[in-house]
C-alpha cells in the first residue's frame, strides 16, 4: 500500500500568532477555513467540533502543518511537553541559517531550550519552545 505523509496537525491557543510565527520562518498559508458539522465530529471524534484551521506549507512544498484553534469544545490546556516525553514530540525544520531562524523566533518571544549544539561538524541544532508550547527544532546542515 502506498502511503504519503499529508500534514502534521497541531492544536494551538492563538491561530493568528502561530501563523505569524511560521510564516515569518518562511512557510506559506495555503488554506484557511472554519470547520464544523457532523462530518467534523465523526472525523475528529468530538461532539460539536468547531474549529478555525489553517494549512501552512514549507517553501519546498514537501511539508505541511495544519493548525487548529478550537471554538468548541473548549481547548484543554496541558503542560508543555518535554523532549523526553512519550507522544508527539516536535516539528523539525532544515534551515540555511540557524542564527537567522533563532532571530525570527526571538522576535516572537521564543528562545532555545538550552542553546545551539553542533553534531559531529555535520549539523547545528536547536530546540525552541514556540507558540502554544510547540517544540520546534531547527537544523542547519554544515556540510553544504
Amino acid at each position: 500500500m502506498p502511503i504519503k505523509l499529508e500534514n502534521v496537525g497541531i492544536a494551538v491557543r492563538d491561530i493568528e500568532a502561530t501563523i505569524a510565527f511560521f510564516t515569518d520562518l518562511g512557510l506559506t498559508v495555503v488554506g484557511r477555513d472554519t470547520i464544523s458539522g457532523e462530518w467534523a465530529d465523526t472525523a475528529v471524534g468530538l461532539d460539536g467540533n468547531h474549529a478555525k484551521i489553517a494549512v501552512l506549507q514549507t517553501p519546498d512544498g514537501g511539508g505541511q502543518l495544519e493548525l487548529f484553534e478550537y471554538i468548541h469544545p473548549d481547548a484543554i490546556e496541558t503542560e508543555p511537553t518535554r523532549p523526553n516525553e512519550i507522544g508527539m514530540h516536535r516539528v523539525a525544520f532544515s534551515v540555511d541559517d540557524i542564527d537567522e531562524a533563532l532571530a525570527i523566533a526571538a522576535k516572537h518571544g521564543f528562545a532555545p531550550l538550552r542553546g545551539v549544539a553542533t553534531y559531529e561538524d555535520v549539523y547545528k541544532l536547536s530546540y525552541v519552545r514556540g507558540p502554544s508550547g510547540i517544540i520546534v527544532m531547527f537544523a542547519e546542515d554544515l556540510t553544504k
